[in-house]
């Protein structure tokens, strides 16, 4: 009998107990400091990488998994006749999806790639959302509905302490016309629906920033039915990245919710003391969608 298996890419920054609890297989990006090169959430703690972020000289860079890797996982993930719903980075951010596209055509499996349009836990969000489909017994067309549903539903809204590193690294897209450099000015960025970091807001000092993004998140997902919530921080973000969760506990009922850190792959382009939040619907209201 065939099987639905899901794979996804690091930069969904899924914790271990995200994985584990649904064999969920992860392909890790590259990160690369100088002659230096780690998989991403593999061989370099998030910790450590904040650390070598701020002190080192030259940024580090960021390399999509080859076709090669996403074969070899897929051999050994799934037989021939089982099914891999491969959920991955925005395409408007990273190659990944491409060496997903040449990979599926490496294996007997049955690959169906997606783009989640998102960005850390914002992919996370729907790897979770067709992972628990699958743990329910859904077909894998209903699966595919689901993370169809949580794509369009998955709201990201996050803010950093500057644009210097979505600029350096070619990220900032639509942001761009953000660029400058504006005293005391804070970047509310967003993914759009087409996948792309964009504006959304920006606000003078940082005590906005938190009341910004609860406004965001209100404004998009009113606290009408339950949520699955997550809320990220890079290095030195974690203290208004706490008090953010307790403001949107007052908001909304979580029905799944996750605090941590964003990993490497995503930090590199975002840079220390960023805060964000990934929000959508719980998987019963997606169903009912």
């Amino acid at each position: 009998m065939a099987r639905i298996k899901i794979v996804t890419d690091s930069t969904a920054d899924l914790s271990e107990k995200q994985i584990d609890k649904y064999n969920i297989k992860v392909v890790p990006l590259t990160v690369t400091f100088g002659s230096e090169s780690f998989a991403d959430g593999v061989d370099l703690p998030a910790e450590i990488f904040y650390q070598k972020l701020t002190s080192e000289d030259e940024l580090p860079k960021t390399t999509q998994p080859s076709p090669e890797m996403f074969r070899r996982v897929y051999e050994e993930t799934a037989s021939p006749e089982d099914v891999i719903i491969s959920i991955h980075i925005s395409g408007k951010l990273s190659g990944t999806l491409n060496s997903v596209e040449v990979a599926s055509g490496m294996v007997s499996s049955k690959v169906i790639p997606v783009d989640s349009k998102n960005a850390s836990q914002g992919i996370g969000r729907t790897v979770l959302c067709a992972a628990e489909a699958i743990h329910r017994g859904m077909s894998l067309e209903e699966t595919l509905e689901i993370a169809n549903r949580s794509i369009e539903r998955t709201f990201s809204v996050f803010a950093v302490d500057t644009l210097e590193f979505l600029q350096r690294n070619g990220r900032i897209g639509k942001a761009a016309s953000l660029a400058g450099s504006l005293l005391q000015i804070r970047p509310i960025l967003y993914a759009d629906p087409e996948g792309m970091v964009a504006p959304y807001d920006k606000v003078r000092g940082r005590s906005r920033v938190i009341p910004t993004l609860i406004n965001a998140a209100l404004k998009n997902l009113e606290p009408e039915q339950p949520v699955n919530l997550s809320v990220v921080y890079t290095g030195g973000g974690e203290d208004n990245a706490r008090v953010l969760l307790e403001k949107l506990k007052a908001e909304y009922e979580i029905e799944d919710l996750y605090l941590g850190m964003v990993g490497p792959a995503i930090g590199t382009h975002i840079g220390p003391g960023a805060i964000g939040l990934m929000i959508q619907p719980s998987f019963d209201s997606l169903t009912t969608l």
